[in-house]
């Protein structure tokens, strides 16, 4: 079978290309792809080429098919697995592996497993490592955001809280306890408040703080105070940057007591420093957003550590349970990881978005793979639909559904895009 893909060859040599797919082998499984979502670990692959600890160093000579959030359609399933999986299944994929201890992954390392591909051979160490995740919700791009939403999911499960008189730390966040997220409207922080409102555990009181008003607003009518409330949560979206003195705002908010946790969303000192301030005894200050400066610090009050028990925590990814738990959550309705999503294209457009990626605002980067489509920002549809029909009516249903990408306008773009 053929495939089209897009296969890195070293630095900065990103190619879409037409191949033969070899034989699948008995332990392995035929798939189609049907989206990816854009990571920036992808864009960081594709600028160091074979110097990335995921991408051998002779992709030269045996290119890699790039892409690790993807979702689409087992076509074909080897006899070991047979009796796991069936035809017809949709599917998403824990990229991490580890298997045998290698790095190797999906997206990095492998000449015909990648998101940005049409069809892909899934290896046997995918299963063998429990790592190939069945999924049933309707939309495909919320299977592709079930890797980044566990990383959401496993900074909560990161939490931790001491006992007291013992040297034991109790995982996950306070149950009933009081939450702020700083800088927290972005695309990631919607997809932190959308998890902890509709999670089983959750706070009483949940402050998400930004210095944007529109991004606030957004974010209010996204995620409300309404819906929080079925969920037994009071939720307060606050702007600091129009407060004189918002850690004491803040921490009023609580009734001076402090927050029990405190996730940071954007690698500013001066917001961390904020975090460490309103942390009430044994809180827990999570690092959530990753620095691009290998120096980044900020200031700490370690009186507190040592007296009030204050403590640091910081994740950069999720593991396959947790993802599990996103697929499950979005399965149920509980989850809708629409909010990551700012842009969509085709395959054709993958290569500059990749190489791109740092300049492109926004959130998520969306790539249908079976078609032809320039990215487009979903603020940018009618005015693209001012010439192209089908933009036009993309355009209608983003704008029905609060400006945000939706199962309905998957399937529409799917049935009636260019196919590549």
């Amino acid at each position: 079978m053929k495939t089209k893909a897009l296969r890195l060859y070293g630095k900065n040599d990103l190619r879409l290309e037409e191949f033969e797919l070899p034989k699948m082998k008995d332990d392995e499984i035929l798939a189609k792809v049907i989206s990816d979502s854009i990571c920036m670990s992808t864009y960081k692959a594709a600028i160091q080429g074979g110097d990335h600890k995921r991408v051998p160093a002779d992709c030269a000579q045996n290119p890699t098919i790039v892409g690790h959030e993807f979702c689409g359609e087992i076509l074909e399933v080897g006899s070991k697995w047979a009796g796991k999986f069936k035809a017809g299944q949709k599917f998403s994929i824990q990229p991490a592996l580890n298997y045998k201890g290698s790095l190797d992954a999906p997206g990095y390392s492998y000449k015909y497993i990648g998101g940005d591909a049409t069809y892909i051979i899934i290896p046997n160490e995918v299963m063998e490592m429990d790592c190939l995740l069945p999924y049933s919700g309707d939309a495909f791009f919320c299977g592709s955001l079930a890797e980044p939403l566990s990383c959401v999911i496993g900074a909560f499960h990161a939490d931790y809280h001491t006992v007291n008189g013992v040297y034991e730390h109790q995982m996950g966040i306070k149950p009933n306890g009081k939450m702020a997220i700083l800088a927290g409207v972005g695309p990631m922080g919607l997809a932190a408040i959308d998890y902890i409102i509709h999670a089983e555990r959750h706070p009483s009181l949940l402050v998400v703080t930004d210095i944007d008003d529109a991004r606030l607003t957004r974010a209010a009518s996204i995620l409300s105070a309404e819906e929080a409330a079925k969920n037994g949560i009071e939720l307060k979206y606050v702007n600091t940057g129009k407060i004189e003195n918002s850690t004491e705002y803040l921490m009023s908010l609580t009734g001076g007591t402090g927050y029990d946790e405190v996730h940071i969303l954007a690698p500013v000192a001066p917001v961390v420093e904020q975090g460490d301030a309103i942390l009430a005894r044994d809180g827990c200050l999570n690092f959530f957003s990753g620095p691009s400066k290998t120096d980044f610090s900020a200031k700490f009050n370690f009186y507190n550590v040592h007296y009030a028990s204050t403590h640091i925590v910081g994740t950069s990814g999720g593991n396959t349970e947790d993802m599990k738990e996103s697929l499950d959550m979005m399965s149920n309705g509980l989850l809708n990881p629409a909010c990551l999503v700012t842009h969509i294209g085709g395959l054709d457009s993958a290569r500059d978005a990749v190489l791109n990626l740092p300049n492109i605002p926004g959130g998520k980067k969306l790539i249908y793979t079976g078609i032809k489509m320039p990215l487009i920002a979903l603020n940018e549809l009618e005015k693209y639909g001012e010439s192209n029909a089908m933009f036009a009516k993309l355009a209608e249903m983003v704008k029905k559904n609060n400006g945000l990408w939706s199962a309905e306008a998957e399937k529409f773009l799917l049935a009636n895009a260019e196919k590549i």
